[in-house]
């Protein structure tokens, strides 16, 4: 495959993959916020079936394996769907591994073998073979990995391969969800993971369109993006833990919950019981298992995280439209703003599904607007050019 139509399938396919990233990032945030995360107890099956349970006889069978979980179905097919959907960007990041290594035996062999481990793994799970299919997924997560540190800058052709580490990750943390029964930790690296994917994808993607720029004029911006990209990915984790320890409404709601905390400027907090990690295994975490206090800690943590990220945020687009970059200032501003005004929404009005799920979209959204910016600060290479011509 010549380089030109190479670039021109990963351009596109990398396109539709961000998109449908995008798309599953806010469907995930739908379920868990819906709480449909447990409402299929195994995985990756739902009650036994590769669907979910529609007739009254397998309704019946279901509620009989599992009788600590009694079948839901308007919450079991959110789940099922969702497992769907992830299966299917995993796909597009398979393919995108596999043209971006094409021309590399040794990365292609690395990014199929991955593959084959990861399918395989998920087999012997399925059989009870627990041991085994974890030694083949840190393999499976391995193998890309390294494929991806041996694969030639620029990088846009590296990051397609690591997408495919992370979402191989990621289906574990999906696994883990619901083996290890909602424990908040894994919560929170699975929404990380999420939109970790999703910022590849866009990055690769970004890079593919030709966004950067012809020179290094603006190589100096580069340095104050990432640190907004650290600080916005620090506050998307302490958003996952406020959501995985189902503090979003520690602090009441309607009045009194905002800029007050259940009405008061200091109210009772205990940081140390609420950034506890590691907890138990076998205890169900769904509802949340923390008081009041530990709660609270952790929602008055996110909003300072907030106010941060915020203030950072808002400097750093008003110095973009100083340089030239007002398209870019204004986006990360009206992301930013309308992320802020959706979180404040959430509280006052006792986190309404929509919002809490746009309140996720628009997170997406805000990543993507740095990312972007990122990526008009590096140096415009030729993409198509990056991969030797002869395979080796």
């Amino acid at each position: 495959m010549s380089s030109p139509r190479a670039l021109r399938i990963l351009r596109g396919l990398s396109v539709l993959a961000a998109v449908f990233a995008f798309g599953l990032v806010m469907f995930g945030a739908f379920v868990r916020l819906s709480n449909a995360g447990l409402s299929c107890p195994d995985w990756p099956t739902c009650y036994g079936q590769v669907s979910w349970p529609q007739h009254a006889q397998a309704v019946a069978h279901a509620d009989a394996a599992f009788p600590d979980r009694p079948y839901e179905a308007d919450k079991a097919w959110r789940e099922q769907v969702h497992r769907f959907l992830a299966g299917t960007l995993g796909m597009m990041v398979l393919a995108l591994a596999l043209l971006a290594s094409w021309r590399r035996r040794g990365a292609l062999l690395a990014v199929l073998l991955g593959a084959a481990f990861a399918a395989v793994g998920v087999g012997l799970y399925m059989g009870g073979e627990h041991w085994w299919s974890s030694l083949l997924a840190v393999c499976a997560i391995a193998l890309p990995l390294l494929a991806a540190i041996r694969l030639p800058r620029p990088g846009a052709w590296r990051v397609c391969v690591l997408a495919l580490a992370v979402i191989i990750f990621q289906a574990m943390l999906g696994m883990w969800t619901v083996t290890l029964l909602l424990k908040p930790i894994v919560v929170m690296g699975h929404l990380l993971g999420g939109m970790t994917t999703f910022a590849l994808l866009a990055y690769a993607a970004l890079r593919f369109a030709g966004v950067a720029a012809a020179d290094g004029r603006l190589a100096d911006l580069r340095r104050l993006v990432v640190v907004g990209l650290v600080l916005l990915f620090c506050q998307i984790a302490l958003g996952g833990w406020t959501s995985a320890n189902y503090a979003a409404l520690a602090c009441g709601y309607g009045p009194g919950s905002f800029p007050q905390c259940l009405g008061q400027w200091a109210p009772p907090t205990d940081f140390g019981q609420g950034f506890v990690l590691w907890r138990g295994i076998g205890v169900n975490y769904e509802g949340g298992v923390l008081d009041m206090a530990a709660r609270s800690a952790i929602q008055l943590a996110h909003r300072l995280g907030a106010l941060v990220v915020f203030c950072y945020l808002g400097w750093l687009a008003y110095k973009l439209a100083r340089r030239g970059l007002r398209g870019f200032g204004f986006a990360i501003a009206l992301a930013l703003t309308s992320q802020v005004l959706l979180g404040i929404s959430n509280v006052y009005f006792g986190l309404p599904l929509a919002v809490a799920t746009a309140h996720n979209g628009v997170a997406a959204l805000l990543l993507f607007t740095l990312l972007a910016t990122l990526a008009r600060t590096q140096i415009r290479r030729d993409e198509s050019m990056s991969l030797p011509l002869e395979p080796r």
